[in-house]
């Protein structure tokens, strides 16, 4: 787990010999290469640093590639540098120095210890021992986050030019725990268009319909309806639709040990025809559907 990588090791991208379809995956909080250099400034452990991780989820999408689409995934930790915020999401206790006058100091997810360059991580477990330079952060987003987001529009654009649609699948999971309000439901997982805006409702419909069929329980939008990269660039007047999956970890992770069950090949199996069936939707209808421009 703890390496040193280069900016040029920050993130990859897994494509297939030839895209075939109109998808472009991401996954951008499943990074586990903890540097040592973090890890100093941290007063967490290497277990407890984990917690935010999206736990192999890379792994569990893997199979796009034989469909015939690309897979970005970060290498780098989401405690480290979390992409889905906005560039200058960030906490001006967290540094030493002031910060750029555009950054957002006051959303949310900067309250909540969650911004481009987290404070917590899950639990609300503080990540660092002390304020560091404000300098080191703007190193961050300059280094990996703006190149991140450069890789996956150009991924995006490329596949829209190609199909006259593009649809993004932003992959993460979800603690184990998490339960419907007013129902008790524990969702298997979570299908998310920002409330009908980032995607068609026919493709959410879709997913939703494509998991249960496969014995899972799924929702929608509730807790989770999509981060910054389903908002910014889900567009589907323009063809553009985003969705996010979420994904019960603790339908294939021990979160205690961080390790897998044995049940996760066959996870992995099941999202492998998850998205064929999503894929073979989206082909039917192309190029002719409300998918195309709604």
């Amino acid at each position: 787990m703890t390496q040193n990588v280069s900016e040029t090791e920050q993130f990859e991208v897994r494509e297939p010999e030839m895209q075939r379809i109109p998808f472009v995956f991401n996954s951008p909080h499943s990074g586990r290469v903890y540097s040592r250099s973090f890890l100093e400034k941290s007063r967490l452990d290497e277990v407890s640093i984990r917690r935010s991780e999206d736990h192999f989820v890379d792994e569990l999408f893997h199979s796009v590639t034989d469909l015939g689409a690309p897979l970005l995934m970060a290498h780098f930790p989401r405690a480290f540098l979390d992409v889905n915020r906005e560039p200058y999401e960030l906490d001006p206790k967290m540094f030493d120095g002031p910060l750029p006058p555009f950054a957002n100091i006051s959303s949310m997810r900067v309250a909540g210890g969650l911004g481009t360059v987290p404070r917590l991580v899950a639990e609300n477990m503080e990540i660092y021992r002390s304020r560091f330079p404000v300098a080191e952060a703007i190193e961050r987003i300059e280094t990996i986050y703006k190149p991140y987001h450069a890789c996956l529009r150009r991924l995006i654009a490329r596949t829209h030019v190609q199909f006259g649609l593009a649809v993004l699948i932003d992959c993460h999971s979800m603690p184990g725990n998490i339960r419907l309000a007013g129902t008790g439901q524990r969702p298997d997982f979570i299908i998310g268009d920002r409330y009908g805006t980032s995607a068609s409702a026919d493709l959410s419909r879709a997913a939703v319909s494509l998991l249960e069929d496969l014995g899972f329980s799924v929702a929608r939008n509730k807790p989770y309806a999509g981060g910054f990269i389903t908002e910014h660039y889900g567009r589907p007047a323009r063809g553009l639709h985003a969705l996010q999956v979420e994904i019960n970890r603790g339908l294939y992770v021990d979160e205690a040990t961080l390790q897998k069950k044995r049940d996760f090949p066959m996870l992995a199996q099941a999202i492998g025809m998850f998205l064929g069936g999503l894929a073979a939707h989206v082909q039917a209808d192309t190029p002719s559907s409300s998918l195309a421009a709604e």
